[in-house]
């Protein structure tokens, strides 16, 4: 995941105030935060405590961190509104039912607060796509749960989220794996 590390400080910029990262993983966002977050509820079911960097990007991080082992798609153990910001990282392809997740991570979020994501996917159409859609169930099965084919923006709209910013385009890479999806998304109501 390092060679996207690039691709991070634009996904963040916008998290405010007490933040719920979806998907910590090994804690590669924490360098990338800005100045306005004040804390991060770390949520990830698969603790990587065991890698050598993680307690150094810990231990650094300029706000206190509490970590949650916990699947996003079963209910959280947050008051509604709790959040001011949402984030996931490349996060919602191994998310069994990411549309769960979606909507529970809109719950937590704050009215008028952001969710920021940076996501692969299915490309928007085409041969890349029918590719996707073929291999999908092997690379499921090969890449721990991994899913080459979610439609991101459709995902996000349909869980209720209002996307106020959005784009795609095309990383470094297998074309297959390459199709990258950047936004912010508001929780409206």
């Amino acid at each position: 995941m390092r060679r996207v590390n690039e691709l991070r400080p634009d996904a963040l910029c916008e998290a405010r105030g007490e933040v719920l990262e979806v998907g910590f993983g090994s804690a590669l966002n924490l360098a990338f935060y800005p100045e306005a977050v004040s804390k991060l509820v770390a949520l990830d079911p698969k603790p990587a405590d065991e890698l050598p960097a993680f307690a150094d990007r810990m231990e650094a991080a300029r706000f206190p961190v509490e970590r949650c082992g916990l699947p996003a798609d079963g209910g959280l153990p947050f008051d509604a509104g709790r959040f001011d910001t949402v984030v996931t990282t490349w996060t919602l392809c191994s998310i069994p039912d990411a549309r769960a997740a979606l909507l529970e991570m809109r719950r937590v979020l704050r009215p008028g607060g952001r969710y920021c994501f940076i996501e692969h996917g299915r490309a928007p159409g085409g041969r890349i796509a029918r590719w996707q859609d073929r291999l999908d169930p092997l690379w499921c099965r090969i890449a721990d749960g991994c899913h080459m084919n979610r439609r991101i923006e459709e995902l996000v709209s349909g869980a209720g989220f209002e996307i106020q910013g959005f784009e795609h385009f095309r990383h470094e890479g297998p074309s297959l794996l390459s199709q990258m999806f950047r936004g912010v998304a508001i929780r409206a109501n």
